[in-house]
Protein backbone atom coordinates (compact mmCIF):
# COMPACT_ATOMS: atom_id res chain seq x y z
CA UNK A 1 0.00 0.00 0.00
CA UNK A 2 1.43 3.41 -0.96
CA UNK A 3 2.24 6.14 1.54
CA UNK A 4 -0.61 8.24 0.15
CA UNK A 5 -3.23 5.56 0.70
CA UNK A 6 -6.52 6.63 2.23
CA UNK A 7 -8.65 4.86 4.81
CA UNK A 8 -11.15 3.94 2.09
CA UNK A 9 -8.44 2.06 0.19
CA UNK A 10 -7.44 -0.07 3.15
CA UNK A 11 -8.43 -3.70 3.50
CA UNK A 12 -10.08 -3.81 6.91
CA UNK A 13 -10.59 -7.57 7.01
CA UNK A 14 -7.57 -8.30 9.22
CA UNK A 15 -7.44 -7.67 12.99
CA UNK A 16 -4.58 -5.19 12.47
CA UNK A 17 -6.60 -3.18 9.94
CA UNK A 18 -9.59 -3.10 12.27
CA UNK A 19 -7.39 -1.99 15.17
CA UNK A 20 -5.92 0.81 13.07
CA UNK A 21 -9.36 2.03 11.99
CA UNK A 22 -10.60 1.95 15.58
CA UNK A 23 -7.54 3.88 16.77
CA UNK A 24 -8.03 6.74 14.30
CA UNK A 25 -11.83 6.64 14.15
CA UNK A 26 -12.21 9.90 16.08
CA UNK A 27 -9.00 11.60 14.94
CA UNK A 28 -9.40 15.27 13.96
CA UNK A 29 -9.92 16.02 10.28
CA UNK A 30 -8.25 19.43 10.44
CA UNK A 31 -5.41 20.49 8.16
CA UNK A 32 -3.16 21.18 11.16
CA UNK A 33 -3.61 17.67 12.52
CA UNK A 34 -3.00 16.15 9.08
CA UNK A 35 0.28 18.08 8.86
CA UNK A 36 1.31 17.04 12.35
CA UNK A 37 0.49 13.40 11.62
CA UNK A 38 2.37 13.48 8.33
CA UNK A 39 5.42 15.08 9.97
CA UNK A 40 5.57 12.44 12.71
CA UNK A 41 5.22 9.64 10.17
CA UNK A 42 7.98 11.13 8.03
CA UNK A 43 10.35 11.63 10.97
CA UNK A 44 9.74 8.11 12.23
CA UNK A 45 10.34 6.61 8.81
CA UNK A 46 13.54 8.63 8.53
CA UNK A 47 14.85 7.40 11.87
CA UNK A 48 13.98 3.79 10.99
CA UNK A 49 15.91 4.16 7.71
CA UNK A 50 18.88 6.13 9.08
CA UNK A 51 19.56 3.60 11.82
CA UNK A 52 18.68 0.44 9.84
CA UNK A 53 16.04 -0.54 12.39
CA UNK A 54 14.37 -3.09 10.12
CA UNK A 55 17.41 -5.23 9.40
CA UNK A 56 16.76 -8.79 10.58
CA UNK A 57 13.54 -7.73 12.34
CA UNK A 58 10.25 -9.63 12.32
CA UNK A 59 8.56 -8.84 15.63
CA UNK A 60 8.70 -5.79 17.90
CA UNK A 61 7.69 -5.43 21.55
CA UNK A 62 6.39 -1.86 21.92
CA UNK A 63 6.67 -0.66 25.52
CA UNK A 64 3.50 1.14 26.56
CA UNK A 65 3.70 3.09 29.82
CA UNK A 66 0.44 4.99 29.48
CA UNK A 67 2.23 8.28 28.83
CA UNK A 68 1.76 10.49 25.77
CA UNK A 69 4.94 9.36 24.02
CA UNK A 70 4.38 5.61 24.20
CA UNK A 71 0.76 5.98 23.08
CA UNK A 72 1.95 8.13 20.18
CA UNK A 73 4.68 5.66 19.29
CA UNK A 74 2.22 2.79 19.09
CA UNK A 75 -0.20 4.82 16.94
CA UNK A 76 2.52 5.94 14.52
CA UNK A 77 3.92 2.43 14.16
CA UNK A 78 0.41 1.06 13.61
CA UNK A 79 -0.17 3.59 10.82
CA UNK A 80 3.16 2.80 9.16
CA UNK A 81 2.27 -0.87 9.29
CA UNK A 82 -1.22 -0.19 7.89
CA UNK A 83 0.38 1.72 5.01
CA UNK A 84 2.65 -1.24 4.24
CA UNK A 85 5.77 0.63 5.35
CA UNK A 86 6.62 -1.39 8.45
CA UNK A 87 6.93 -5.13 7.75
CA UNK A 88 7.10 -6.29 11.37
CA UNK A 89 4.56 -7.67 13.83
CA UNK A 90 3.75 -5.35 16.74
CA UNK A 91 2.99 -6.41 20.32
CA UNK A 92 2.17 -3.71 22.87
CA UNK A 93 3.38 -4.38 26.40
CA UNK A 94 2.70 -2.64 29.69
CA UNK A 95 4.71 -3.47 32.78
CA UNK A 96 2.65 -2.66 35.88
CA UNK A 97 5.38 -1.83 38.41
CA UNK A 98 3.16 -1.73 41.46
CA UNK A 99 3.11 2.05 41.78
CA UNK A 100 0.53 3.39 44.24
CA UNK A 101 -2.82 4.32 42.73
CA UNK A 102 -1.86 2.95 39.32
CA UNK A 103 -5.15 2.52 37.37
CA UNK A 104 -4.69 -1.08 36.26
CA UNK A 105 -7.82 -1.15 34.12
CA UNK A 106 -7.07 1.69 31.70
CA UNK A 107 -4.48 0.12 29.39
CA UNK A 108 -5.99 -3.38 29.04
CA UNK A 109 -9.45 -1.89 28.43
CA UNK A 110 -8.06 0.55 25.85
CA UNK A 111 -6.05 -2.12 24.00
CA UNK A 112 -8.89 -4.64 24.14
CA UNK A 113 -11.33 -2.09 22.75
CA UNK A 114 -9.02 -1.37 19.81
CA UNK A 115 -8.14 -5.02 19.29
CA UNK A 116 -4.39 -4.40 19.61
CA UNK A 117 -2.30 -7.47 20.39
CA UNK A 118 -0.77 -6.89 23.82
CA UNK A 119 0.62 -8.29 27.06
CA UNK A 120 0.13 -6.82 30.53
CA UNK A 121 2.52 -8.00 33.24
CA UNK A 122 2.68 -7.16 36.93
CA UNK A 123 6.06 -6.89 38.68
CA UNK A 124 6.37 -4.94 41.93
CA UNK A 125 9.56 -3.00 41.21
CA UNK A 126 8.16 -0.03 43.15
CA UNK A 127 8.78 -1.77 46.49
CA UNK A 128 12.33 -2.62 45.43
CA UNK A 129 13.08 0.98 44.46
CA UNK A 130 11.62 2.51 47.62
CA UNK A 131 13.36 -0.10 49.80
CA UNK A 132 16.81 0.47 48.32
CA UNK A 133 16.72 4.27 48.05
CA UNK A 134 16.34 6.82 50.82
CA UNK A 135 13.20 8.99 50.87
CA UNK A 136 13.62 11.98 48.59
CA UNK A 137 16.13 10.21 46.33
CA UNK A 138 15.72 10.26 42.59
CA UNK A 139 14.12 6.96 41.64
CA UNK A 140 14.34 7.25 37.84
CA UNK A 141 17.63 5.44 37.20
CA UNK A 142 16.97 2.34 39.30
CA UNK A 143 13.32 2.20 38.24
CA UNK A 144 14.36 2.35 34.59
CA UNK A 145 16.97 -0.42 34.95
CA UNK A 146 14.51 -2.76 36.65
CA UNK A 147 11.82 -2.02 34.07
CA UNK A 148 14.23 -2.53 31.18
CA UNK A 149 15.34 -5.92 32.48
CA UNK A 150 11.76 -7.18 32.68
CA UNK A 151 10.92 -5.81 29.23
CA UNK A 152 13.91 -7.59 27.71
CA UNK A 153 12.74 -10.82 29.34
CA UNK A 154 9.21 -10.35 28.02
CA UNK A 155 10.56 -9.61 24.53
CA UNK A 156 12.40 -12.93 24.58
CA UNK A 157 9.35 -14.79 25.84
CA UNK A 158 7.24 -13.27 23.06
CA UNK A 159 9.80 -14.15 20.38
CA UNK A 160 10.55 -10.50 19.59
CA UNK A 161 13.71 -9.21 17.94
CA UNK A 162 13.56 -5.74 19.49
CA UNK A 163 12.26 -3.69 22.38
CA UNK A 164 10.86 -0.40 21.06
CA UNK A 165 10.69 2.69 23.28
CA UNK A 166 9.01 6.08 22.88
CA UNK A 167 11.94 8.41 23.63
CA UNK A 168 11.89 11.55 21.49
CA UNK A 169 14.20 14.41 20.50
CA UNK A 170 14.09 16.16 23.87
CA UNK A 171 14.84 12.94 25.77
CA UNK A 172 17.97 12.50 23.66
CA UNK A 173 19.13 16.10 24.08
CA UNK A 174 18.42 16.15 27.81
CA UNK A 175 20.41 12.93 28.28
CA UNK A 176 23.31 14.40 26.31
CA UNK A 177 23.51 17.46 28.57
CA UNK A 178 23.07 15.39 31.73
CA UNK A 179 26.07 13.31 30.68
CA UNK A 180 27.99 16.44 29.71
CA UNK A 181 27.34 18.39 32.93
CA UNK A 182 27.17 15.57 35.47
CA UNK A 183 28.88 12.54 33.91
CA UNK A 184 31.83 14.18 32.22
CA UNK A 185 31.24 12.37 28.90
CA UNK A 186 29.77 12.92 25.48
CA UNK A 187 26.97 10.36 25.26
CA UNK A 188 23.23 10.16 24.92
CA UNK A 189 20.39 7.73 24.19
CA UNK A 190 21.21 6.00 20.88
CA UNK A 191 18.42 5.43 18.38
CA UNK A 192 19.54 1.80 18.07
CA UNK A 193 21.37 -0.26 20.67
CA UNK A 194 22.35 -3.91 21.04
CA UNK A 195 21.69 -5.22 24.56
CA UNK A 196 24.52 -6.61 26.69
CA UNK A 197 23.55 -10.20 25.92
CA UNK A 198 23.63 -9.46 22.20
CA UNK A 199 20.28 -11.11 21.45
CA UNK A 200 17.95 -8.09 21.27
CA UNK A 201 18.07 -4.58 19.86
CA UNK A 202 16.60 -1.55 21.58
CA UNK A 203 15.01 0.91 19.16
CA UNK A 204 13.88 4.53 19.47
CA UNK A 205 11.97 5.36 16.27
CA UNK A 206 10.85 8.75 17.65
CA UNK A 207 14.44 10.02 17.88
CA UNK A 208 13.69 12.90 15.48
CA UNK A 209 10.23 13.73 16.85
CA UNK A 210 9.72 16.85 18.98
CA UNK A 211 8.13 16.50 22.40
CA UNK A 212 5.69 19.35 21.67
CA UNK A 213 4.52 17.49 18.57
CA UNK A 214 4.01 14.30 20.58
CA UNK A 215 2.00 16.25 23.17
CA UNK A 216 -0.23 17.83 20.50
CA UNK A 217 -0.71 14.45 18.83
CA UNK A 218 -1.68 12.78 22.12
CA UNK A 219 -4.15 15.55 22.96
CA UNK A 220 -5.76 15.39 19.54
CA UNK A 221 -6.01 11.59 19.69
CA UNK A 222 -7.47 11.77 23.23
CA UNK A 223 -5.25 9.01 24.58
CA UNK A 224 -6.17 7.92 28.14
CA UNK A 225 -2.97 9.27 29.71
CA UNK A 226 -1.72 7.71 32.96
CA UNK A 227 0.60 10.02 34.96
CA UNK A 228 3.68 8.57 36.65
CA UNK A 229 3.24 8.90 40.42
CA UNK A 230 6.70 7.51 41.16
CA UNK A 231 9.39 9.47 39.31
CA UNK A 232 7.10 11.94 37.55
CA UNK A 233 5.98 13.42 40.88
CA UNK A 234 9.50 14.17 42.11
CA UNK A 235 10.64 17.78 41.96
CA UNK A 236 14.11 19.09 41.21
CA UNK A 237 15.27 16.24 39.01
CA UNK A 238 18.38 16.86 36.92
CA UNK A 239 16.41 16.06 33.79
CA UNK A 240 13.89 18.78 34.60
CA UNK A 241 16.73 21.29 34.84
CA UNK A 242 18.03 20.19 31.43
CA UNK A 243 14.52 20.43 29.99
CA UNK A 244 14.16 24.00 31.23
CA UNK A 245 17.61 24.95 29.93
CA UNK A 246 16.78 23.62 26.46
CA UNK A 247 13.40 25.36 26.50
CA UNK A 248 15.08 28.67 27.36
CA UNK A 249 17.58 28.20 24.50
CA UNK A 250 14.80 27.40 22.05
CA UNK A 251 12.80 30.44 23.14
CA UNK A 252 15.77 32.77 22.64
CA UNK A 253 17.13 31.05 19.53
CA UNK A 254 14.36 29.13 17.71
CA UNK A 255 15.57 26.04 15.92
CA UNK A 256 18.48 25.32 18.30
CA UNK A 257 17.11 21.92 19.31
CA UNK A 258 17.15 20.66 15.73
CA UNK A 259 20.67 22.04 15.26
CA UNK A 260 21.88 20.27 18.41
CA UNK A 261 20.26 17.02 17.32
CA UNK A 262 22.04 17.26 13.95
CA UNK A 263 25.31 17.88 15.77
CA UNK A 264 24.98 14.51 17.49
CA UNK A 265 25.13 12.83 14.09
CA UNK A 266 27.95 15.02 12.77
CA UNK A 267 30.88 14.15 15.03
CA UNK A 268 34.43 15.22 14.15
CA UNK A 269 36.65 13.04 16.35
CA UNK A 270 39.86 14.86 15.40
CA UNK A 271 38.43 18.07 16.87
CA UNK A 272 37.66 16.58 20.27
CA UNK A 273 40.01 15.40 23.02
CA UNK A 274 39.59 11.63 23.13
CA UNK A 275 42.76 9.73 22.05
CA UNK A 276 40.72 6.52 22.01
CA UNK A 277 38.67 7.87 19.12
CA UNK A 278 41.43 9.56 17.15
CA UNK A 279 45.11 8.70 16.70
CA UNK A 280 46.67 11.94 17.88
CA UNK A 281 50.04 10.19 18.34
CA UNK A 282 50.06 9.35 14.63
CA UNK A 283 49.24 12.92 13.63
CA UNK A 284 52.58 14.25 12.36
CA UNK A 285 53.65 16.66 9.65
CA UNK A 286 54.43 14.98 6.36
CA UNK A 287 58.03 14.89 5.16
CA UNK A 288 58.80 15.15 1.43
Amino acid sequence: MSETATFAEADDTSPEDRAFRALFANAPSSVNFARLRKRLLRQTRQAIADFAMLEGQKRWLVALSGGKDSYGLLAILMELKWRGLLPVELIACNLDQGQPNFPKHILPEYLDRLGVKHRIEYRDTYSIVTDKLAPGSTYCSLCSRLRRGHLYRIAREEGCDALVLGHHREDILETFFMNLFHGGKLATMPAKLLNDEGDLTLLRPLAYAAEDDMARFAEAMQFPIIPCDLCGSQDGLERNAMKQMLADMEARMPGRKDVMLRALSNVNASHLLDPKLFDFAGLKPGID
